[in-house]
């Protein structure tokens, strides 16, 4: 049997959210439609809306449902662009955000005419609020991870949050990979503010917390000021039209209530399963590389480089054990490249090359983690191997 290591990925979905997925899916009836059955269907989705919003701190009418997390960082970013006061160009984008972030941003620069503010990432993944807060003064709009998803350091949000807002710029947060893990509130984030400035968005996806694939929302402040980059039928206050996906709501709302119920005990568990994870590691190879705060990070989440081995190599070699991990790094094309998180960070291109994630979730075990570290002593040494042998054929 396989063991999964790969939830910062996309962790398992739960049974009480297929169950409620299910259900609704059974029903018939679309939740713009005026008679019983589209009434029903509207009934379902709401009560999922205001579920969904009691979990993330927000009003009922800030949740727009969205297909994941790309989406939502899509609407976010080019949103708030599109919305900009004029003669304002520059987005404030931290170094190793995630490449739906840089993508879209990318995009923007060479379609649209952006301009980017970089704001370079403490020696642990953090984003200091100061650097943040210097960059965010008189620019269009910025963004940030709560956590680095390969590294998994979380990044003060509420400073984050109070900097732009200090600054008078419309901030978007990506807690995609956060919001299973830690409880953030967005009015709390806000901080009262009732301006289109600070805290105006943050995104969620629904395979991060256990629901089904293709779910997620984007919390939008009532003040916000945001362009809709999807046209139709003018539903979510006109900024993602299309029929909605009740059954995917229904199962969202579940889902993250789920995670916040079981937050406090799984934080811990998750904590010490790592802990054994990094000294496992440590033994085997005692001059292995942990990236990311020791304090301040994601509870089941293991980045660590290890000198001398591929990680491409290595992801293979465990998967051949049955042992499933990431390597973090974009895939681009089928070629993987080196981590631009990990470059990002001071190290070089052979390094950003040598890492592995390993991120546990509710489904882990100690039994996993006695499979890895079984398993890792004869892959380490065999990667090794391949990489010295490449190095000498070059």
């Amino acid at each position: 049997m396989a063991v999964y290591l790969d939830h910062a990925a996309a962790t398992p979905l739960r049974p009480e959210a297929r169950d409620a997925w299910l259900t609704v899916a059974d029903h018939a009836g679309n939740a713009s439609s005026v008679h019983g059955a589209g009434q029903d269907m509207r009934r379902i989705l709401e009560q999922s809306r205001e579920r969904i919003a009691a979990v993330l701190g927000c009003d009922p009418i800030e949740v727009v449902l969205t297909s994941g997390g790309t989406e939502s960082v899509n609407l976010a970013v080019k949103g708030l662009w599109w919305a900009r006061t004029t003669g304002h160009d520059d987005i404030v984008l931290p170094d190793g955000e995630h490449h739906a972030t840089l993508d879209t941003v990318e995009w923007l620069v060479a379609a649209q005419g952006a301009r980017v503010r970089s704001v370079a990432l403490e020696p642990d993944g953090r984003i200091a609020p100061e650097r943040f807060a210097t960059a965010s003064a008189g620019a269009a709009l910025a963004t940030a991870l709560v956590a680095n998803n390969e590294v998994g350091t979380i990044s003060p949000a509420a400073d984050l949050a109070d900097a732009a807002a200090q600054a008078g710029t419309p901030l978007h947060l990506d807690a995609v990979g956060a919001i299973g893990h830690l409880d953030l509130r967005f009015s709390e984030l806000r901080g009262g503010h009732r301006t289109p400035d600070g805290l105006v968005a943050m995104s969620i996806s629904g395979h991060k917390v256990g629901a089904p694939v293709g779910t997620g929302a984007l919390v939008v402040s009532r003040h916000a000021r945001l362009a809709a980059v999807l046209h139709g039928g003018g539903q979510q206050r006109g900024l993602r039209s299309g029929s909605q996906d009740v059954a995917g709501a229904a199962a969202l709302a579940v889902a993250l209530e789920a995670a916040a119920a079981e937050r406090d005990t799984e934080g811990p568990r998750l904590r010490d399963l790592a802990d054994s994870v990094r000294r496992g590691i440590r033994s085997v190879v005692p001059d292995a590389v942990f990236l990311g705060s020791e304090t301040d990070r994601l509870p089941g989440h293991v980045h660590v480089l290890l000198p001398e081995a591929l990680g491409e190599t290595m992801l293979f070699l465990l998967d051949q054990r049955g042992i499933q991990v990431s390597t973090g790094s974009a895939c681009q094309a089928g070629v993987a490249e080196p981590s631009h998180v990990v470059l990002s960070l001071g190290y070089d291109d052979r390094a950003a090359r040598s890492v592995l994630r390993i991120s546990l979730g509710r489904t882990s075990s100690a039994d996993d983690v006695a499979a890895l570290l079984g398993a890792l002593p004869d892959a380490y040494a065999r990667a090794r191997a391949s990489s010295a042998r490449a190095t000498s054929r070059s």
